[in-house]
């Protein structure tokens, strides 16, 4: 039986009737900011392409953390922009490197706040890529080592755990990062700590302003050798299968605007927590056009938000995170 029986628009009557049979929602519960921090003093510093959205040196640190603890935000994702690089981004994994020296004085103002350690070379490689180099004998091709780049992640994630990370987040797609970081972090004590896989991130365009803020740009070539080819869907669960089998916590797809598809072919087929990454081109596209006045930045936002939710995200790391939360507060 069809219409008149059935009619859809009873249960969009009023926003009581479309509340009570809404079937996703966004909390505040479910997002995590990105902050990137740096080294000087008196660093509050805007990413040109990213409004909103800042480098922040220690002593700036603060008045950030106050601010995503007083909107209820529970989770910060932290970038570090470090001030020297090396072929061995020896940077990233130094006792007293610029993740690591955050890591320590945020959880001095909010032992409770959950910090995620982006765990990768890139920003800290004099090449801008995920790991070393190597030439080949005879052609000299340069590409990225990718179990030379393994023994380098392991330091990296051992030091940010021994910081007080929260959570590992291995970002650079090398194969079997997950297995040698596991291993690592257990054998000096932190099999406790999780780790949140960029199980599937993709070789793609909407990374361009992440590396304004990183400072990360290779600095030749790309790093469509190791990310996924945007062509791609079923290859996802080829790598999201080797991370589940490796010991991930969360498997993570990104970017996630344009591949919603493979955020729900993940939550299909693995029954770990997915987690999508809202990136910094899909911030950056809305950031604009509402400051040109041609969205309703607020509705757009949520939108998309939701679209991850329905999609089957479960976590979203997204730049609007602070936002979110003010929208949320304000409903």
């Amino acid at each position: 039986m069809s219409f008149p029986v059935v009619r859809n628009r009873r249960l969009r009557g009023n926003a009581a009737i479309r509340n009570l049979v809404r079937e996703n929602q966004v909390t505040v519960n479910d997002l995590v900011q990105p902050i990137f921090v740096t080294h000087g003093t008196n660093v509050k510093s805007e990413i040109a392409s990213m409004p909103g959205v800042y480098h922040l040196s220690l002593d700036m640190l603060k008045a950030e953390i106050d601010e995503i603890t007083s909107l209820g935000i529970q989770a910060i994702l932290l970038f570090g922009v470090p001030d020297h690089k090396d072929a061995k981004g020896t940077s990233a994994y130094m006792e007293d490197g610029i993740v690591q020296q955050a890591t320590r004085f945020i959880k001095e103002l909010n032992p409770n706040l959950l910090i995620i350690a982006d765990t990768c070379l890139c920003q800290f490689t004099d090449t801008g890529h995920c790991g070393v180099i190597h030439h080949h004998p005879v052609t000299g091709a340069a590409d990225v080592a990718n179990d030379p780049s393994l023994e380098l992640l392991v330091r990296t994630a051992v030091s940010q755990a021994k910081a007080g990370a929260d959570i590992i987040a291995p970002s650079n797609m090398m194969d079997g990062y997950v297995h040698a970081i596991r291993s690592g972090l257990d054998e000096a004590g932190y099999e406790n700590t999780p780790i949140m896989a960029y199980s599937v991130k993709y070789a793609s365009a909407y990374y361009g302003p992440f590396r304004d803020a990183a400072h990360s740009t290779p600095q030749f070539g790309d790093r469509k050798t190791y990310q996924m080819d945007p062509a791609n869907g079923r290859e996802a669960l080829r790598e999201a299968e080797s991370d589940v089998v490796e010991g991930a916590d969360f498997l993570m797809v990104k970017p996630a605007l344009a591949y919603m598809d493979i955020i729900r072919m993940l939550k299909d087929n693995f029954d770990l927590p997915v987690v999508a990454y809202n990136v910094s081109a899909e911030y950056s596209m809305i950031k604009a056009a509402a400051l040109q006045g041609w969205v309703n930045e607020e509705a757009i936002v949520m939108e998309t938000m939701l679209s991850f939710k329905r999609a089957g995200a479960d976590i979203i790391l997204t730049y609007f995170a602070k936002d979110i939360a003010r929208y949320l507060k304000n409903s």
